[in-house]
């Protein structure tokens, strides 16, 4: 028997849940919000899906009562609010790490061998922070957002080829933001074969710009941020870890030397199991891919400073 929890019941949040639904990803599955009704409400309309698509998982709502995820094999965080007009970054930080290190402390207390799946934002930091306040071993901590941008770029991919995307392949590293992250388009490929083979230099740097500008993108044509790929990213993420699939998903993760960087989580590939991290691969990047990365974990860091200046470590 397998249980997932996912705190947080707005779009992303239900879009994951119903995701590790469909896909059966656990046994079960419980919704928490602290809006009263909303992940009851949102766990039932799952539900009255079960008979129409044929799933047995079990899901179940619950308005900020953590006693209903106790035992949870894996918990996704997607709690928190967006930045809104006139708002510092700090103050944003000061929101959300408040919000995050209190459902991460409540989780904890009833599911103390849980591995967390760290979805809210600004989510390196987030993930940094969650790592620092736990205390938990970092292998049980992980941010999804290369899962995501490394899924963007695919398709970005597979959109300039004109192929199915699920023959391309292609990861993103480096920070989960417009200018931090990296996708590293030299390693990417086309049924194994480099997609150089196939796009010119210019058609190439373009997926690489709209890759790094999809939630923008998105955000501008939707008017607000998305949430379907974004809440499939984090089931992708659970069920990488609950079957053991052993499977290399960018992750943000703490480096203690790797890619020449200590005292930080960034996005880099790794191998995910029934252990959350098993091992984190280092790639040989080029002197251009060592710079931006270098430049992608300079900018984490200035963000990670507000955590002191607001006293949330």
């Amino acid at each position: 028997m397998s249980k997932v929890t996912v705190v947080g019941a707005g779009n992303v949040g239900a879009t994951c849940a119903n995701v590790l639904a469909l896909n059966e990803v656990a046994n079960e599955v419980v919704l928490l919000d602290v809006k009263e009704g909303v992940a009851e409400g949102k766990a039932m309309d799952i539900m009255q899906t079960a008979q129409l698509i044929g799933f047995d998982t079990v899901v179940t709502g619950t308005t900020n009562d953590y006693a209903q995820t106790a035992n949870s094999d894996v918990v996704v965080i997607t709690s928190g609010i967006p930045r809104k007009p006139g708002m510092t970054r700090e103050e944003l930080i000061g929101v959300n790490a408040g919000i995050v290190k209190s459902v991460a402390g409540n989780i904890l207390k009833y599911s103390p061998n849980a591995i967390i799946v760290v979805i809210s934002n600004p989510m390196d930091t987030m993930t940094y922070l969650s790592l620092k306040s736990l205390g938990l071993p970092k292998n049980r901590i992980i941010g999804m957002g290369g899962a995501l941008d490394s899924s963007r770029f695919k398709y970005f991919l597979s959109q300039k080829l004109g192929a199915n995307a699920n023959e391309v392949e292609g990861i993103v590293i480096g920070g989960h933001g417009d200018t931090t992250m990296i996708p590293l388009a030299r390693l990417a490929t086309y049924k194994g074969i480099p997609v150089s083979e196939f796009l010119s230099k210019e058609e190439i740097d373009e997926v690489v710009k709209s890759t790094m500008v999809g939630g923008a993108t998105l955000t501008g044509l939707l008017g607000t941020s998305a949430w379907m790929a974004p809440g499939a990213a984090g089931s992708f993420v659970v069920e990488a870890i609950l079957r053991d699939q052993k499977k290399i998903v960018t992750s943000c993760v703490l480096l203690e030397g790797e890619y020449g960087q200590n005292d930080i989580a960034i996005g880099v590939p790794v191998v995910l199991g029934k252990n959350g991290v098993e091992k984190i691969i280092e790639l040989k990047l080029n002197a251009e891919e060592k710079a931006l990365f270098e430049k992608s974990a300079e900018a984490v860091r200035s963000t990670n400073a507000a955590l002191y200046e607001i006293k949330a470590l």
